[in-house]
């Protein structure tokens, strides 16, 4: 697939969504003892949340942590069923016809009309926000720059590749300029040039026009470019804050051995070391201040138990395992 990058082209000077000085001075999102259930399984557990007005954050999780379910709740979805939760003040419950008005949002599962054209499924999401004449033209001109699809604009989606979808998709969540933008998982088939592509725009948008951008994604990269990372595990906010500020809340190195009885010994190096040792995804994980003075030790005290060691700088992904218990999949 050969396609054309616009050269870093600049938002246009139209104006952004409209919100009033009271909305600026108050969270974007504001979520307080959030909980649903889908039958007896909890995929949200009082959960309370603030997104900043402006702010980027990234939602981390792993399957059934809850990421979904939230950003259901936040498009209004599904109704609430405990708690509250507000998008620029207004409420999800009694006000959620404001809130769609003022939110654009792309999900995982395609929603795209396949037998219409790229530019007839933009122009239709349009439609649905009230926007037609010079301005619809203006954006969709925009648009179909910014995601390389202005030679495939009359082109039918059904005939299009997946990538080529997802920017359509991305396309009809920003026709309406939305003050709130909900993202789930966004570089979900783009190639490496497609998600660079996305960043900066998703960053302009921020910065020009003070977009609240909340998202999900499987690529921890990206995370480590947002204002802040929130990471759910079972329905629960497990952590919260800059990328810098996680890393540096796990504390030391991190040591992982491999080894073919990986619970046998955790348990030995429970009772010998006062190590911390946890068993994640068949090896055995620690965090310790010097860790390199721990390798020697370990290896001799466990003569051909270990397979293999590996030292690292804590990461985005050991906070991620610590705080959730599972390795971070792509």
């Amino acid at each position: 697939m050969v396609t054309t990058r616009p050269a870093n082209p600049t938002l246009p000077a139209s104006s952004p969504p409209q919100v009033t000085e009271c909305q600026r001075l108050e969270p974007a999102i504001r979520v307080q003892g959030v909980s649903h259930a889908y039958g007896s399984r909890l995929a949200l557990d009082d959960l309370s949340l603030e997104v900043s007005p402006g702010e980027l954050l990234a939602v981390l999780g792993p399957n059934g942590g809850g990421k979904s379910t939230l950003f259901r709740l936040l498009s209004t979805l599904l109704p609430l069923s405990r708690g509250s939760a507000s998008v620029l003040g207004y409420d999800l419950r009694t006000q959620a016809h404001a809130v769609r008005s003022v939110i654009g949002v792309v999900f995982q599962a395609p929603s795209l009309d396949r037998k219409l054209t790229v530019a007839e499924n933009i122009r239709l999401q349009a439609a649905l926000y009230g926007l037609g004449g010079r301005e619809l033209k203006t954006r969709l001109e925009e648009l179909l720059d910014q995601f390389a699809l202005r030679e495939r604009a009359r082109e039918l989606t059904e005939r299009l590749s997946g990538g080529l979808r997802r920017r359509v998709e991305l396309a009809k969540g920003l026709i309406h300029r939305p003050a709130v933008l909900l993202l789930d998982e966004p570089s979900t088939g783009l190639d490496p040039a497609a998600r660079s592509d996305l960043w900066q725009y998703l960053r302009r948008l921020k910065t020009e026009r003070g977009t609240t951008i909340v998202l999900t994604t499987h690529y921890l990269d990206e995370a480590d470019g947002a204002d802040r990372i929130a990471i759910l595990n079972e329905g629960r906010l497990v952590a919260l804050g800059p990328p810098d500020e996680l890393r540096a809340s796990v504390g030391g190195d991190s040591i992982t051995l491999e080894t073919n009885n990986p619970d046998q010994l955790a348990a030995q190096i429970a009772a010998q070391f006062p190590l911390p040792a946890r068993v994640i995804d068949e090896a055995v994980r620690l965090e310790t201040p010097d860790g390199h003075h721990w390798i020697a030790k370990l290896v001799e005290a466990f003569p051909g138990e270990i397979n293999a060691v590996r030292l690292g700088k804590p990461t985005l992904e050991d906070v991620f395992i610590i705080r959730t218990g599972h390795r971070f999949q792509i």
